[in-house]
């Protein structure tokens, strides 16, 4: 990843307390438009026994910035460990989708892969931020 999303990220991660680390695993991307099934199958090999599931895609629940706080709370409240799926260039395989107990749409707009990590955790430590009535978002 280029250096503006390695320094974004850190930034956002820094911010968050140490009950919500956002830990970062990397998977091989399939070949464009090949292996999207292949892909889904690494994906999903690597969420931990357990985990719930978000799966970012843009045919997702579209939610407000509030409202991902309450998402955010609810699942600091389960006490569960959540795994958000970010797909390659033609997106998460269906397997991927189907093993997901939440769908989620950053935007109707295709967004590129190193935006989005950057985007995502801008986004949990806004929700974050609300639960706690920090002032960094201003609504």
């Amino acid at each position: 990843m280029p250096a503006w999303v390695e320094q974004g990220i850190a930034e956002y991660s820094k911010r968050l307390p140490r009950e919500l680390k956002l830990v970062w695993r990397e998977i091989p991307l399939a070949r464009r438009g090949r292996d999207v099934a292949a892909e889904g199958e690494r994906i999903l090999r690597n969420i931990p026994a357990g985990e719930r599931v978000v799966a970012l895609d843009v045919q997702g629940k579209r939610v407000s910035t509030e409202q991902l706080a309450g998402h955010l709370s609810a699942w600091q409240m389960s006490g569960a460990n959540y795994s958000i799926l970010i797909g390659g260039p033609d997106g998460l395989s269906p397997s991927c989708l189907a093993r997901a107990d939440f769908c989620w749409s950053l935007s109707d707009l295709t967004l590129p892969h190193p935006l989005v990590r950057v985007l995502l955790a801008e986004q949990l430590y806004r929700a974050w931020t609300i639960t706690v009535n920090h002032p960094y978002h201003r609504a």
